[in-house]
């Protein structure tokens, strides 16, 4: 798990929504989308020749 559940849940209280549970397949898709979106950003990095990530590249 990249993702953690607590943080996440914490997130979802300070939204305000009053949305408090979170189903196990939420996780394993957030996981995913999370992955995927660091794979990209390091891929821009190394397109742009660096060797650091840097938020730009989200």
């Amino acid at each position: 798990m990249i993702t953690v559940r607590t943080q996440i849940k914490e997130i979802m209280r300070e939204s305000g929504f009053g949305i408090d549970n979170i189903s196990a397949d939420f996780m394993d898709c957030l996981d995913k989308k999370v992955k995927q979106l660091v794979i990209d950003a390091v891929k821009r990095a190394k397109e742009n020749g660096r060797k650091t990530v840097m938020g730009k590249d989200v």
